[in-house]
């Protein structure tokens, strides 16, 4: 099986060089840009298992490649860490609701960093194989090879982490899971995000395929209905 790839992008040299150097030794195969543009041509013709993404870089800042990213049929599955000198609140939010796996702020520790990225790829790919698997409920179908959601036949759209709290749920119908679990399964142990945040994504995923899918259970969490 070949080592993983991993895309870094960063306008700072210094960077790109110590986190190739140190991602080498633990094995895995990098390839490296300085700026989001010819990142996103990187991407095409490589398809990295993980990338690591900066925020500000000329020609195409970090938040616009991971936007352009998600939109792309053949990428917008690729994992993203946002490994960035940005430590305000909003610029972390902002990138976790583009689809972002991940939020680290610089200066961060190699071994730390490279702690995020096993946690971010057994998650994706826990056995070293796609999980490749469709839920049939009733009229909702969710596919998560193609990370498509349908209701009696209609396709609803939904950013990747409503899509993850969906599928976590559904995979679990009939069972309470709260906030904490929901939160360490879609956005990770080792990310700091409040419990308001699941009840947000809820409540988005309630706005697209109604309210009877998804229970609230008072001071615990949330269920998914068992048809």
């Amino acid at each position: 099986m070949s080592n993983p790839l991993i895309l870094v992008v960063d306008d700072e040299h210094d960077i790109l060089d110590l986190v190739e150097y140190n991602l080498i030794k633990q094995g895995y195969d990098v390839i490296k840009s300085d700026n989001g543009h010819d990142g996103i041509q990187l991407a095409r013709k490589h398809k990295p298992s993980l990338i690591l993404l900066d925020i500000m870089m000329p020609k195409m800042d970090g938040h616009q490649m991971c936007q352009f990213l998600k939109q792309e049929r053949y990428l917008k599955d690729i994992p993203i860490i946002f490994l960035t000198a940005r430590s305000d609140e909003k610029s972390e939010v902002q990138s976790l609701d583009e689809g972002a796996d991940d939020y680290l702020t610089k200066p961060i520790s190699i071994s730390k960093l490279m702690s995020h990225i096993k946690a971010v790829l057994r998650r994706v790919d826990p056995n070293g194989e796609k999980q490749h698997k469709t839920i049939q409920l009733n009229d909702l179908e969710i596919d998560r090879e193609r990370y498509i959601v349908l209701k009696s036949g209609r396709e609803v759209r939904l950013p990747k982490k409503e899509f993850e709290v969906l599928h976590l749920l559904a995979t679990h119908a009939g069972k309470v899971l709260s906030r904490k679990v929901l939160l360490n399964e879609v956005w990770g142990a080792h990310i700091y995000v409040i419990d308001r945040t699941v009840d947000v994504h809820i409540r988005k995923i309630r706005e697209k395929l109604g309210d009877e899918l998804i229970e609230t259970i008072k001071g615990v969490g949330y269920r998914f209905r068992k048809p």
